[in-house]
């Protein structure tokens, strides 16, 4: 039963057990790994090579931007009176949102599966020392199909605590061992500047990939569906929503920086530009020999083929959401059970399958795709933000749990942001 607007929220009942602690964290873990893929581990990493810790400021504004929209529509679907889900809330705004937001995330799922599918195969070619990367990407592909068609959320869960676990002493073993320098950690937070080019990528065109990789546009709708997955479903789960979305930032963090502390320390001295995913790791082999090579590899696979399965089981979610609210009658064939649905398991396949295209010899190379995807997933945050504004100020819906000031500049401030932006990259283009 919804709580009625302006009721008191006591909150989850305080957690005094380690066990209890853990037992509440999941759509974190599942979220954070799902975002955390080949686009943070390549652009930060070549920030980080070819322009040391004077981008570091991006990352820290991106990694806020996310938290705010996050926890902005998870709060949304928890404490509006009304009982209605993020994609519903939208809707009433314009009936174009869903068609938009389906739309969207079927392109978006599909691009960015095709360089977490394309790296993958590269990871496991590289890790294993035989096979072609696209027969790899392949045998990924066959596997994710299997794993995303037997999987129950516990299921899912579990595994990706297994992969978070594996990543992370991964890269924190890599950056430890670069002896990061501190100073200049925090000077390039609070630089706010551009530097000049270098490489084959420029930095403005890093700052706008690092943030879409970051701070996200589409993929932030699928945090609210593994929340509800998780049984979230009113104002008494918001506290336990807010800290569980705390500790993914966080995980971002460490993640992060830690690639981005391997790129400043270790790639930048020795002046080496990252064309493709092994230069990165052929540096660590040189470095901290075979076993150096080994982690790495293992990190990168752990974070690209968790965001595989994770795209592949969330962005289906928002594709058939945004259908069946665009067209009650399907909803109301189906009760609602967005995976009953059978545009669910297609649009699934979809967004496993359709992108081994781009893992074919010839198409692009890895590092490529990966710049360029992320920042073409900053295109489409204006229209998100704008409606997110709105829907977030609404007093008759949310009463005390509309924005505060802070909230909304964040929110206003990536609009004009994503906005100058787009228009510059656009104008770039064709100059």
């Amino acid at each position: 039963m919804m709580n009625p607007v302006g009721q008191v929220d006591p909150g989850p009942k305080p957690r005094r057990t380690l066990k209890e602690l853990i037992a509440s964290v999941g759509p974190g873990i599942i979220v954070v790994l799902t975002w955390i893929g080949a686009g943070d581990l390549v652009d930060a990493s070549i920030a980080g090579a070819h322009y040391g810790y004077d981008l570091m400021w991006v990352l820290a504004l991106s990694l806020i931007i996310r938290f705010v929209i996050v926890n902005v529509m998870s709060r949304y679907q928890l404490c509006n009176n009304e009982g209605i889900s993020l994609l519903e809330g939208f809707t009433r705004l314009h009936r174009f949102y869903p068609y938009f937001l389906g739309a969207y995330g079927l392109l978006m799922g599909h691009l960015f599966n095709s360089y977490m599918i394309k790296g993958s195969g590269e990871a496991l070619s590289h890790l294993l020392g035989f096979g072609h990367p696209f027969v790899w990407a392949i045998i990924v592909v066959i596997s994710a199909v299997i794993f995303v068609g037997k999987s129950f959320y516990s299921r899912l869960e579990n595994f990706m605590k297994v992969l978070l676990a594996i990543m992370t002493i991964s890269f924190l073993v890599i950056a430890i061992w670069s002896t990061p320098s501190v100073g200049e950690i925090a000077k390039g937070t609070i630089g706010f500047g551009i530097p000049s080019d270098v490489g084959l990528y420029g930095a403005f065109l890093i700052a706008i990939s690092l943030t879409g990789a970051v701070s996200g546009s589409v993929a932030n709708f699928i945090y609210p569906y593994f929340m509800k997955d998780k049984g979230w479903t009113s104002p008494l789960h918001k506290r336990a929503q807010r800290n569980d979305l705390l500790f993914a930032i966080c995980m971002a963090i460490v993640l992060d920086l830690a690639v981005w502390i391997v790129g400043a320390e270790i790639l930048r001295p020795n002046g080496i530009e990252i064309s493709n995913i092994d230069d990165l790791a052929q540096t660590l082999a040189i470095t901290f020999g075979q076993f150096g090579y080994i982690i790495f590899y293992l990190g990168v696979l752990g974070a690209l083929y968790s965001s595989v399965v994770g795209f592949a089981t969330g962005f289906p979610k928002l594709i058939v959401d945004s259908l069946q609210t665009a067209n009650p009658e399907r909803r109301a064939k189906y009760a609602g059970d967005l995976e009953r649905d059978p545009l669910f398991k297609w649009s699934s396949l979809f967004i496993i399958i359709s992108p081994i295209v781009w893992s074919i010899p010839g198409m692009p190379g890895f590092i490529s795709l990966v710049v360029f995807v992320n920042v073409l997933s900053v295109v489409g945050l204006p229209v998100i933000s704008i409606g997110l504004l709105i829907l977030s100020n609404q007093k008759s819906k949310l009463g005390k749990y509309r924005n505060n000031w802070f909230e909304n500049f964040i929110l206003i401030a990536c609009t004009i942001l994503a906005i100058w932006s787009s228009l510059k990259l656009f104008i770039g283009f064709f100059s």
